[in-house]
């Protein structure tokens, strides 16, 4: 007998039921929605935050029901938590700055 059975149970595979994946599914569906929604609306200076945060919730959903980091090691989803919230504040931050400088930068002569 080989040991290739034993090491999958000693790991613990999940395999996501077609309702939880399809629920998924539609949540992003949802998501994707709300985004069109909220690009039609101004919401001023935080134009780019609500966007980065429904991306950034659609990342964590993707990544952790579809690349399954919701049932690895609790240390996983936590490191994908703080990745997600870092890289949506860096370009927030980032994007901010340069929408900020945006019109300095059309008014100047060419």
């Amino acid at each position: 007998m080989s040991a290739r059975p034993q090491a999958r149970q000693a790991h613990g595979h999940h395999v996501s039921s077609v309702s939880q994946l399809i629920g998924i599914f539609v949540a992003l569906l949802v998501l994707t929605g709300i985004t069109i929604a909220a690009s039609r609306f101004d919401f001023g200076e935080f134009d780019v935050w609500v966007a980065l945060g429904i991306a950034g919730v659609k990342a964590f959903l993707v990544a952790a029901y579809y690349m399954h980091l919701r049932y690895d090691h609790p240390l996983h989803p936590a490191l994908l938590v703080f990745s997600v919230l870092i890289v949506v504040l860096f370009l927030g931050v980032s994007l901010s700055d340069v929408l900020q400088l945006l019109p300095e930068v059309e008014a100047a002569p060419n």
